[in-house]
């Protein structure tokens, strides 16, 4: 969990996700689309994978992955996202953390 929230605070955006993962792909390309650049965390590729994995479970997400924090502070999953990009809040979000400025 230290190790995530670890990662979570190193840059504006932060997604977590795993190279295989449609929705993770199409979260992906919803933040390049906004001109973010997140820092990504792909958890199939990475040593300590599986235990990251496990602290995002006990953030609430079910599946792991996609998650994404924005600002440091854990936002949510796919559906959560999309939600906040159709109602327009998403935009705001980024802009307070300082991941976009238009």
């Amino acid at each position: 969990m230290d190790r995530v929230a670890k990662l979570a605070s190193q840059k504006a955006v932060v997604i977590f996700s795993k190279s295989s993962c449609c929705m993770c792909h199409a979260i992906k390309r919803l933040f390049y689309e906004q001109g973010v650049s997140p820092a990504i965390y792909e958890l199939d590729e990475d040593a300590r994978g599986k235990e990251m994995e496990w602290a995002l479970r006990r953030f609430g997400c079910n599946p792991p992955v996609p998650t994404v924090f924005i600002g440091g502070k854990f936002v949510g999953s796919a559906n959560t996202i999309l939600t906040l990009h159709l109602n327009g809040s998403l935009k705001r979000l980024l802009k307070n953390a300082g991941a976009i400025w238009l």
